[in-house]
């Protein structure tokens, strides 16, 4: 936990449990949670942790192998082909070398598998609910023992095992086989406490006070029935929007400019607009900050 401070990640003692076992028993880690409470900041906070290379796979739907492993650099096979053809070269010479190791464009699950030097990269595949069936049939095999066969090339195996974090928003259910081989943690949103420290641990300069009552702000919001509820980057983004501001208190005027950097639905920013801020109590409450002996929350609820 004291190693993730100092790289300015919050997290409690059964995240970080989970990432020290990853380390030790060569393990993925599959982190599952809303957006925006900071799945994908694990991935870039151990690669800096451990001074090695963060490779990331976006998943999106249609994400296939060849995307995600390799293809050939088919241009400059045909430039060695013709090379090779003026040169007098028989066809069997001809395949050896473009079929060679310089012609392969390495994407990001092969990039983590030859990509050791002695200290394997963090590999992240983020938002694996995103992509098909199919392609979790295939990564669940790369996972099983980080090797690949290349028809033309042979077998491709990692020298190290390259530290996994994968990444799940749950918009559909990941197959319970890739989560096996995994060491599943769910991150939810943050307490009022832990929420206050991240914000003091990644906005330089920012008050004691103004921090607080930015974060019950948050934490009030969360109560709502939002169609997306604002995560912690989304703290973190109205809070550097703020300071960019020059603001150092909350006011109805300084909410109703800068709620875009909280709500990023048109249905949300309406219904807190004539729900909410329509609502003089409710306001008031947003506004007045955390109160004495309420943990740090601040309610908007009638």
């Amino acid at each position: 936990m004291t190693e993730l401070a100092r790289e300015r990640y919050i997290a409690d003692r059964s995240l970080a449990t989970v990432l020290f076992l990853a380390r030790c028993l060569e393990k993925p880690v599959f982190l599952e949670g809303e957006p925006g409470v900071g799945k994908t900041e694990v991935a870039v906070v151990m690669s800096r942790l451990f001074d090695t290379e963060l490779i990331r796979l976006q998943c999106y739907e249609g994400l296939d192998a060849a995307s995600a492993l390799y293809e050939w650099d088919y241009p400059r096979q045909l430039l060695q082909i013709r090379m090779q053809e003026q040169d007098g070269l028989d066809r069997e010479r001809m395949e050896r070398t473009i079929y060679s190791r310089r012609f392969l464009i390495k994407r990001p699950l092969l990039e983590a598998i030859l990509g050791s030097d002695g200290n394997p990269p963090v590999l992240l595949i983020d938002e694996i609910d995103r992509s098909d069936e199919e392609f979790e049939a295939f990564l669940l095999e790369v996972l099983a023992d980080f090797q690949v066969t290349i028809p033309e090339i042979g077998t491709l195996k990692a020298a190290d095992r390259p530290l996994v974090v994968v990444t799940s928003n749950r918009t559909r259910d990941v197959h319970d086989a890739l989560k096996r081989r995994c060491l599943y943690h769910w991150i939810d949103y943050p307490s009022f406490d832990k929420e206050y420290r991240i914000v003091m641990a990644r906005i330089p300069g920012i008050e004691k006070t103004f921090a607080r009552r930015i974060t019950a702000f948050m934490q009030a919001l969360r109560g709502e029935d939002f169609l997306k509820r604002p995560g912690i980057s989304e703290t973190l983004d109205w809070a550097r929007a703020l300071m960019a501001m020059h603001v150092d208190h909350l006011d109805a005027d300084v909410v109703a400019a800068s709620i875009g950097c909280i709500l990023k639905y048109r249905e949300d920013i309406r219904k807190f607009r004539e729900e909410i801020w329509a609502d003089p109590e409710k306001r008031a409450a947003c506004l007045r900050g955390p109160a004495e002996g309420s943990g740090g929350r601040t309610s908007i609820q009638s």
